[in-house]
């Protein structure tokens, strides 16, 4: 059974041309490093030349990764989802830190998606898996490192 890896509309969008990237630049480009490697002679002792072979091997690597996540992407719009006030993925969730009294704000994406400096976490990291199905004014006890945490969810957004 083939994979799927749920993933909203700007993360599929971002692999897309990262994938682009790779195939119209960053390909040709170490293509022509081992050209020109090659003319050095030696193959043996060319550093040079073991360093792009090293390089095409990773790119055509991530190459193959991207589109095999794209090949089994399940792409969400939320934008065309009715917000019913419930925590689904793709949604923007802001919520209040009740020990605390800290309010914070997430948007629960795909795992290649996920980048917490930016507020983005992954469906399937603790706090997310918390959340997912709540509805506003709903609190949820999230396991943590540090302990148990309780959030209430003061909006939600689908956007």
């Amino acid at each position: 059974m083939a994979t799927t890896y749920p993933m909203t509309l700007q993360g599929a969008q971002k692999l897309r041309e990262e994938l682009n990237v790779l195939k119209s630049k960053t390909r040709p480009t170490i293509i022509k490093s081992i050209a020109e490697a090659r003319e050095h002679g030696d193959l043996k002792e060319n550093a040079e030349y073991h360093a792009a072979r090293d390089q095409q091997s990773f790119c055509e690597g991530r190459i193959q990764d991207i589109e095999g996540k794209l090949a089994g992407a399940q792409i969400i719009d939320v934008t065309k989802i009715v917000n019913n006030g419930k925590v689904i993925f793709g949604s923007t969730v802001k919520l209040l830190n009740v020990g605390t009294d800290e309010e914070i704000q997430y948007h629960i994406v795909g795992d290649d998606e996920a980048d917490l400096k930016n507020s983005r976490i992954s469906v399937n990291s603790p706090i997310a898996r918390g959340l997912i199905g709540k509805e506003v004014d709903d609190v949820s006890a999230i396991k943590t490192p540090s302990g148990v945490v309780e959030y209430e969810i003061i909006q939600v957004d689908y956007i």
